[in-house]
């Protein structure tokens, strides 16, 4: 009791004030862990790691679980996860519209331009005349009446299963594969080195542009998009939570990558075996650069400024 006269001094003197907004400035508690949904592929593996690496340098905790498109979804409405990086388009629409259009969930901004996502098959199939999807029907022997996709649930395994259903192309006799990205590419590993046929998900930024001789087929514009499956990935959170949590909500509408970004970590992750968050980290301090644009705005979780504490905490 015996300082009470001289805080009260000192704050009518206005001394206490700076303190105090700097309290008001801080993210609430409830902000102060940020939730990733993660669907086990490596391009958003790699873009979650490099922004909970920035996180982290801001103070936060930062959490991620691997789980199917539809279960991330489902999550963001039920507020289980606050962030989902991976809202590919328009290959995705049917399963993240209805919940934007709802507004159970919020689609912030678009993160990377120029992605692709279609049908491929290796260059030697290619060589061989086959450049269409209305090509296939025609080697279906050779194919094994075959088309891999990756994890079960996925939109790119849907629009697969909608061409065989619709009988598009003569693939109505043909089988979905489903496995997972890994399951897949470890087949596509084993196929090329015999030079054995198939066709399968493809996508890009990925090293599987420049793991494997590949190629991409035309013609499946009305199930994947025009332009080989041209893709934009946006970012969606949880309904409300750029408001809500206000500084992370100003670094994702900062954040967005490029395809050499992602192929790089990626690779790192993929050909060198890097745990993910290495793999961000070391990409990060090769260019901090980067960060002058992500952190225009933002701060520490106790509201300090933002682009020295993360370079700090990233030794550049």
């Amino acid at each position: 009791m015996r300082y009470q006269p001289i805080l009260w001094t000192l704050a009518g003197a206005g001394l206490a004030a700076a303190p105090l907004a700097q309290a008001q400035e801080q993210e609430p508690e409830s902000c102060q862990t940020v939730r990733f949904a993660e669907v086990g592929w490596t391009d958003i593996q790699a873009t979650t790691a490099l922004t909970s690496v920035v996180l982290e340098g801001l103070g936060y905790e930062a959490t991620s679980d691997t789980v199917s498109v539809p279960v991330a979804y489902a999550g963001l409405k039920g507020g289980d996860f606050d962030v989902f990086l991976g809202n590919w388009m328009p290959s995705m629409k049917s399963i993240s519209d209805p919940y934007i259009e709802k507004g159970q969930v919020d689609r912030p901004r678009a993160n990377l331009e120029g992605a692709k996502y279609t049908l491929a098959v290796p260059e030697y199939v290619i060589d061989a005349g086959v450049t269409s999807v209305a090509d296939l029907d025609e080697h279906a022997d050779q194919f094994g009446h075959k088309l891999f996709g990756i994890e079960a649930g996925n939109d790119g395994n849907m629009i697969i299963q909608q061409m065989i259903d619709d009988d598009a192309f003569g693939l109505g006799d043909w089988q979905l594969v489903d496995s997972s990205e890994a399951g897949m590419l470890a087949e596509v590993r084993a196929r090329t080195q015999s030079k054995e046929w198939m066709v399968f998900l493809g996508w890009a930024p990925h090293p599987m542009n420049t793991n494997f001789d590949i190629g991409y087929l035309s013609g499946a514009d009305d199930y994947f998009g025009p332009d080989y499956g041209g893709a934009t990935v946006y970012t969606n959170t949880r309904a409300g939570y750029v408001d809500e949590c206000g500084n992370v909500g100003q670094l994702l509408q900062n954040l967005s990558f490029t395809l050499d970004m992602e192929n790089e970590v990626m690779g790192s992750i993929m050909d060198d075996g890097e745990d993910e968050k290495d793999a961000a980290r070391a990409w990060l301090k090769a260019h901090p650069e980067t960060l002058d644009g992500w952190l225009e705005g933002v701060k520490t979780v106790d509201g300090e400024p933002g682009l020295p504490a993360v370079k700090e905490a990233l030794g550049v």
